[in-house]
């Protein structure tokens, strides 16, 4: 029984870096929300958007499912490969490596921004 909650624990905390690194990528100052930026007013119109502000949070939420979305790749890949059914510690930490990789890009504008 108390190994099951280490091991839940473990999982969740892995969980919550994942989601805490994709939202990080979908913010501002990130590398990508530029050009996803000007996407996004091209497409805005279509789905009856037309507030800035409101494009704006939209191009946030959309670099972060997307950030999620190719991370989740890899680990897919190797649990396919493993034929595991569910995701193990292992597969949560590729994924959670993929997102990292997919925001070095934001991190390393972050720390190149003047304080």
């Amino acid at each position: 029984m108390t190994e099951d909650r280490e091991d839940i624990l473990r999982r969740d905390g892995i969980v919550i870096g994942i989601a805490g690194t994709s939202l990080l990528n979908g913010m501002h100052f990130s590398a990508w929300f530029d050009p996803a930026f000007i996407l996004m007013k091209q497409f805005a119109p279509g789905f009856f958007i037309s507030s800035p502000l409101l494009i704006f949070y939209m191009t946030s939420l959309f670099l972060s499912a997307l950030t999620l979305a190719l991370g989740g790749i890899p680990a897919a890949i190797y649990e396919r490969g493993k034929r595991l059914e569910t995701s193990t510690p292992t597969s949560l930490w590729i994924w959670f490596g993929a997102i990292v990789l997919l925001t070095i890009p934001t991190l390393l504008q972050m720390t190149a921004r003047p304080a």
